[in-house]
């Protein structure tokens, strides 16, 4: 392993930058790319926060439901896996493009093959192949960042990636989603949902089709396909801290899958709020969460990205966690104030992580592309972590037992945080 000497607490001056964008981390070329994820995200939001209690009221049972979304969610992490290594071998652009094909075939399946004719089958099937679509679409732009963006910038342009990501997915999504389902339904807002992901799609690749750096890596002109995609496999064992760094980023956001699944029906069910209310709290969530992207990429640019990860995302979350269970159930739907303020908290700590995704490439500065697909891997892994642990958990040990597990997860993270010191990794 090469080390390369520097004090990684240290924080080197910024470039001079030409324009306010570059001074803001958002790489000119790239801007129109990240409006378009952000119209992308918003579509693939639209369903997060009421698909689970509208496939139960469909007659489907919870452990369907959480199938449903574990495969789902098996499949996000396969195509986030992949999805780095493809950028090298092929490009981000086409990445992008082959994403935004499979989530409009899988959309199509999923509503007139599944949810349509009312087969489980079906909706199992073609939400699973869904669930290959965004990973690819996100995670091969996050790529070309990594790609465009200068070092010092890093955590920032993250920031601006998580904003429009986590902006569109669940948050202007659940708002859209509750303007829309009093007017037209759940399934006709599943529609709407299809004609968003087509808009945001055709934004971002229109909007970089002169942009650089968006075709294969120059490292895997000179490997064989086979080897550049499971390069991600051997980096696990050469550089083992980026394999930690894939497990910190399954425990991120395992938290907020799980509670997408199992929240709608545990607030209107057992604690009597109504579903306009979880929408409402999904949104202001995630709100907070967007914003405190941007201002937690610029605050690990300089106070350093271990240490925000492991105290602001790894602690933070944890203790945000058990206020999202014990504050709602100790004050009801009269305190819904005191359970705005929870999720608020919660949003915000999650964004503690945001860091994590600069410094995953410079523990392995020369497979930046095979370091990302591991890190997306984790990312891919929350997917389904987060719905697996309902799935097992829920049912024996309840409610509180989850968050409890989901909290003690987030403090694990923080510890394998901290490990994260070798290489150029402030």
């Amino acid at each position: 392993m090469v080390e390369m000497q520097m004090d990684p607490r240290a924080v080197p001056p910024y470039p001079p930058a030409a324009n306010a964008l570059e001074r803001a981390g958002i790489s000119p070329a790239l801007a129109v790319g990240y409006l378009g994820l952000l119209i992308f995200m918003i579509g693939d939001g639209v369903e997060s926060a009421y698909l689970s209690r509208f496939l139960v009221d469909r007659g489907n049972g919870v452990e369907q439901v959480a199938l449903l979304f574990t495969a789902y969610g098996l499949s996000a992490s396969v195509a986030a896996w992949f999805s780095g290594a493809l950028s090298d071998l092929i490009g981000p652009r086409r990445v992008m493009i082959a994403g935004l094909a499979i989530w409009i075939a899988a959309q199509l399946g999923f509503l007139l093959l599944g949810v349509g004719a009312n087969s489980y089958a079906g909706m199992l099937l073609f939400y699973a192949v869904r669930g290959l679509a965004y990973p690819l679409f996100a995670f091969g732009f996050l790529v070309w960042i990594t790609r465009v963006t200068v070092r010092e910038r890093l955590s920032s342009a993250a920031g601006w990636f998580w904003f429009a990501f986590t902006g569109g997915l669940p948050t202007l999504g659940a708002l859209v989603a509750s303007m829309l389902l009093p007017v037209v339904g759940p399934l006709a807002t599943l529609w709407v949902a299809l004609g968003v992901v087509i808009a945001g799609g055709a934004t971002a690749l229109l909007g970089t089709a002169q942009t650089p750096l968006g075709g294969p890596s120059a490292e895997a002109a000179h490997e064989h396909p086979i080897a550049t995609l499971l390069t991600s496999l051997t980096l696990a064992y050469t550089r083992p801290r980026v394999a930690v760094a894939a497990a910190v980023r399954a425990i991120n956001t395992a938290s907020q899958f799980g509670f997408l699944l199992f929240l709608p029906i545990y607030f209107t069910q057992t604690l009597g709020f109504d579903l306009t209310f979880w929408l409402r709290l999904v949104t202001v969530i995630f709100t907070t969460n967007i914003f405190c992207n941007l201002a937690f990429g610029l605050i690990g640019d300089r106070m350093g990205w271990r240490r925000t990860v492991a105290i602001c995302g790894g602690v933070g979350t944890a203790i945000s966690t058990l206020a999202m269970y014990y504050v709602p159930t100790f004050f009801g739907p009269d305190g819904a104030p005191w359970v705005i303020a929870a999720g608020a908290f919660y949003g915000a700590t999650l964004a503690g992580y945001v860091p994590l995704t600069a410094l995953t490439p410079w523990l392995a500065p020369e497979r930046r592309g095979a370091a990302m697909s591991l890190l997306n891997l984790g990312a891919g892994v929350s997917v389904w972590l987060g719905p697996a642990v309902v799935g097992l958990l829920l049912a024996p040990i309840g409610a509180v037992g989850v968050m409890w597990t989901f909290a003690l997860l987030h403090l694990l993270s923080a510890g394998l945080a901290m490990t994260l010191t070798t290489s150029d990794a402030r």
